[in-house]
């Protein structure tokens, strides 16, 4: 009877462990497709959704917020470089309003970039799908939609537009 209730311990003991695993990863590690997007665009009226998204082109999604520096100075430089941005589409995401969003494509000059929708993530899906502690928040994915990469912080954008260069490099 002592054995049985051992075998029964490590058993339970072995089962809550592999739960643990599961349940704290997160979600981008267990689904590593594009999550399917919802941005509320800066005329309060449309919806853009996963599905409008080309077909065989890296995708690059930006969590960001209007009052971030670093995100501040990240669309800048995009803004700076357009004219030599890869064949991608740029997805910029914010949970700010949608007031503080206009200021922010405006001041900034988001619209002036190429292949790129600046929206607001209506259903909050996209920081806990991602784990987000730090902004701006990148996830490169290929042409497939498959993630490739994800970084919190600055990143330099010479080094953000490389790799996206080496993704649309990448075999279909």
């Amino acid at each position: 009877m002592k054995v049985i209730r051992i075998l029964f311990f490590l058993l339970m003991l072995t089962g809550s462990a592999a739960a643990q695993n599961a349940k704290d990863s997160l979600p981008y590690q267990r689904f590593p497709e594009l999550p399917p997007i919802q941005l509320l665009l800066g005329d309060s009226v449309t919806v853009f959704k996963k599905e409008q998204l080309p077909k065989n082109k890296p995708v690059l999604v930006i969590i960001f917020s209007p009052g971030c520096s670093h995100c501040q100075h990240t669309a800048e430089e995009l803004v700076r470089r357009k004219d030599s941005l890869p064949d991608m589409h740029l997805v910029l995401a914010t949970f700010a309003s949608i007031g503080e969003m206009n200021e922010f494509r405006t001041k900034y000059h988001t619209d002036l970039l190429p292949n790129t929708v600046v929206g607001k993530d209506i259903y909050f899906l996209l920081p806990p799908f991602f784990g987000v502690t730090h902004l701006p928040f990148l996830a490169f994915y290929d042409r497939k939609g498959m993630l490739a990469e994800t970084f919190e912080g600055s990143m330099p954008v010479p080094q953000m537009l490389e790799r996206i260069r080496v993704l649309a490099k990448r075999k279909k």
